[in-house]
């Protein structure tokens, strides 16, 4: 919350006082006559010094911090008290974000973040906001998303020094970077502490992808089979073929791409329905296909320490099954 000190006089200097309640009783007692008249007197002497003063105080609220309170005769004379709250919308959000992000211009000239991932990592605050793992009182600030975006940022830059590309746009796959941003900037309720910290971060980070996936495509659950063509029928029918995708973290950009063109049908479903500006777009919406059709449980995504595999669990379990009776008969023939 902000709070305005305000000194009547036509022009003012403006002195800003973070967290106003930890200073001490006898610091904040001081104030007390710069705010209702305006000027400091020097103990013993008669001099009166006219000041053209505005204090703005910033505090968290009382039940946040515990460290201390503002005292009730200068709560008295503070003229406004303003609450503040978190951002309102995405994009209000992610202008924060850029606005407060700190990147070398290196970083900046190597790294693009398409629009779709900064509303992602967005999207995670927001979830965090409304998780039942997450401390209310405690909250989620924008340093959650600025802290992120750093993250994102520089997972991606490593990702292109290792391959030694000049140039390279984030990805999905990237955002094992922000985990830990995640992690370090929301306290667990007793369930989320049940869970542990990776799993939540896990967990939000899905939710917003689901969110995300279906601001672009079909719902799956909502189909009603038989009375509408399934547009993922063709995806579906490659992975149940016994097809897999394996997204390396440090893969390199053509590495990536290739991934991604391998799975029938996906280039046509993101074709379908949207309009991606560029190529680097098309393929980034080919990955968030993938992400989301793994949230909805049509696919099945492993997690691994570097990559990412996504399959038919189904059709993995049938392949299995295939080669230990294979194995069988060739045992009956010996």
């Amino acid at each position: 919350m902000i709070h305005f000190g305000l000194v009547p006089r036509a022009h003012r200097s403006i002195f800003v006082i973070n967290e106003l309640p930890d200073l001490q009783a006898r610091i904040q007692v001081s104030l007390f006559n710069i705010l209702q008249e305006g000027d400091i007197q020097i103990r013993g002497f008669k001099l009166r010094l006219p000041l053209d003063i505005q204090f703005v105080f910033t505090a968290n609220p009382e039940d946040y911090t515990n460290r201390g309170s503002i005292i009730t005769p200068l709560k008295d004379r503070i003229e406004s008290q303003i609450l503040t709250h978190y951002p309102k919308t995405i994009d209000i959000s992610r202008q924060i974000t850029q606005q407060e992000a700190q990147l070398t211009e290196d970083q900046k000239k190597r790294v693009r973040v398409p629009e779709l991932l900064q509303v992602l990592l967005e999207q995670i605050a927001f979830e965090a906001r409304e998780s039942e793992y997450v401390d209310e009182k405690s909250g989620v600030s924008a340093r959650l998303s600025i802290s992120g975006y750093e993250n994102l940022v520089s997972t991606a830059e490593r990702r292109s020094l290792i391959n030694r590309e000049t140039q390279t746009v984030a990805r999905i796959t990237d955002f094992w970077g922000v985990v830990p941003a995640i992690t370090g900037k929301v306290e667990l309720v007793y369930e989320g502490e049940q869970e542990g910290p990776y799993s939540v971060a896990i967990h939000l980070l899905g939710h917003a992808i689901k969110k995300l996936f279906l601001g672009y495509f079909p719902d799956p659950d909502k189909l009603r089979k038989g009375r509408e063509k399934d547009p993922y029928g063709v995806i579906r029918a490659w992975f149940a073929g016994g097809n897999r995708v394996d997204m390396i973290n440090d893969a390199s950009d053509a590495a990536y791409r290739q991934a991604l063109d391998a799975v029938a049908g996906l280039r046509k479903l993101v074709e379908a329905h949207t309009q991606a500006p560029d190529k680097e777009e098309v393929f980034l919406l080919m990955e968030l296909a993938l992400h989301g059709l793994a949230e909805f449980n049509v696919l099945n995504k492993d997690m691994l320490e570097s990559s990412l595999t996504f399959r038919d669990i189904l059709a993995d379990m049938l392949g299995d099954e295939e080669d230990d009776e294979e194995g069988f008969n060739e045992e009956d023939l010996n």
